[in-house]
């Protein structure tokens, strides 16, 4: 039973860190696609501002991740980095390495520095996603089963290209959907028109990857894909689509108020329904919530840390998604200073 909660309770942060992460990952593809200096100027200044107030803390939710599964299911986590090491190695190198451009591009005074680190910013934001999605189509098809010496096949099959490709787009999708709702905040409607036009884009292409990889499952993930066209996983599938039409609906209308919501609602219900479809896997069919699970008074005490996590650490976490989204986190423009160096000295 406490096992099964710690499974739920991962479930829910790999689902918050794929909604709030991903958001991140897809102002770097953006960022990646936006052109050159002059052309990408506008969107570039908008990722920087969208992004500078709230892009460090989504990581919380990856370290979440990380702790539970090590200490609640370590037979899980030892097959998984020891069948998925390149990908995942990878995939924590490009994310140091795309804090480190975002954080650096912008204090750099050369153009050749900002260049570099913006690149390693861009291109850092397009791989991490995809490896953390093919080591997820690897677990999905069960090619990371205890055991499992370290192979390309693990990572690079069908199933896992489509889900890192899904990743990608998905991380995409929900950058383009944010950034048009922060373009609306700071009165930039030419920016509006240019993501959201790319927030369509990207859903679209999130849909066709997305029935793609549905019915690659048939044949090479059998129990994922039984479990997706049933019972609560099928549940969340139908959730996801119509969350997907809804923010279709809504990028196309001239405001566009709650698409952020529903964006949101299309990729937390797509995970749960990966999440669900495995029961009572955690690697399809080799490895069970049971067998995988750590030592009971462990599991209890993480039930405790999670608790606590939810009382003192999420009220914070949406205390400050909510002073971002309303605008009570811009930096101090130098007018700003001016005019409070005058009134101190007044």
């Amino acid at each position: 039973m406490t096992a099964g909660l710690v499974a739920v309770v991962l479930l829910l942060a790999l689902a918050a860190y794929a909604c709030a992460g991903g958001t991140d990952y897809g102002a770097g593809f953006w960022d990646l696609t936006a052109g050159g200096a002059e052309r990408g100027k506008r969107p570039r200044w908008l990722i920087d501002h969208a992004m500078a107030p709230v892009w460090e803390v989504n990581n919380v939710w990856l370290i979440f991740v990380l702790v539970l599964m090590w200490t609640g299911f370590p037979v899980l986590f030892q097959a998984l980095f020891s069948a998925m090491w390149l990908p995942l190695a990878l995939a924590a190198v490009g994310t140091v390495l795309r804090g480190a451009g975002f954080a650096l591009r912008k204090p750099s005074r050369r153009l050749a520095g900002r260049r570099l680190y913006g690149a390693v910013f861009a291109i850092s934001s397009l791989l991490t996603p995809f490896f953390l999605g093919a080591a997820a189509g690897g677990i999905a098809s069960g090619r990371a089963a205890p055991g499992t010496e370290p192979s390309a096949h693990a990572w690079s099959n069908p199933t896992s290209i489509l889900f890192g490709l899904l990743a990608v787009t998905t991380t995409a999708f929900l950058g383009a959907v944010f950034l048009a709702a922060d373009a609306r905040r700071f009165d930039a409607p030419d920016l509006d028109g240019y993501f959201r036009r790319r927030a369509l884009a990207a859903l679209a292409a999130v849909a066709v990857l997305a029935v793609l990889t549905l019915f690659l499952t048939h044949g090479d993930a059998p129990h994922v894909w039984h479990g997706l066209t049933h019972g609560v996983g099928l549940l969340f599938v139908v959730l996801a689509a119509l969350a997907t039409v809804a923010t279709a609906w809504l990028l196309l209308r001239t405001s566009a108020a709650w698409s952020r919501v529903t964006a949101v609602g299309v990729v937390a219900s797509a995970v749960l329904a990966w999440g669900m479809a495995q029961r009572p896997y955690l690697i399809p069919t080799s490895l069970t919530v049971a067998e995988g699970a750590g030592a009971p008074t462990t599991l209890r005490w993480l039930m405790f840390v999670s608790l606590v996590a939810v009382v003192l650490v999420f009220p914070a976490v949406a205390l400050l998604y909510w002073l971002d989204t309303h605008g009570e986190l811009e930096a101090l423009s130098d007018a700003d200073l001016r005019s409070s160096g005058a009134r101190d000295e007044g």
